[in-house]
């Protein structure tokens, strides 16, 4: 009764007859996914603040996001897969990756 009714407030759809909310998730916690599972979360926290240097010069200023671009290239994309890809990451942005961009992207976040 307690999936059906939380089922029922969070989602657009009806809930599929027989189905079970809980246990579909199972996959990501059981064996080696959830460390896989972990690595597409942390993509999605590297590329959207990677994507926000791009947004912090003005998607609108040709210029400044051609810059931005080259400096991608020259760092992340240079060097991808000789330098660890925090250093990558650091080189780039000047600062390790935060979380806050993604989730803005999900809107998780008040800001």
């Amino acid at each position: 009764a307690f999936q059906t009714k939380l089922y029922s407030e969070a989602t657009m759809a009806p809930d599929a007859p027989g189905r079970c909310p809980v246990c579909g998730f199972r996959h990501i916690f059981a064996g080696a996914y959830a460390a896989g599972y972990y690595s597409y979360r942390w993509a999605e926290v590297l590329s959207s603040d990677a994507f926000g240097a791009f947004q912090e010069v003005g998607l609108s200023n040709a210029t400044a996001v051609r810059t931005v671009g080259q400096r991608f290239a020259a760092t992340v994309l240079a060097d991808g897969g000789g330098v660890h890809p925090r250093e990558l990451f650091r080189q780039f942005r000047g600062r390790d990756p935060e979380s806050g961009a993604m989730l803005r992207l999900y809107g998780l976040t008040t800001e």
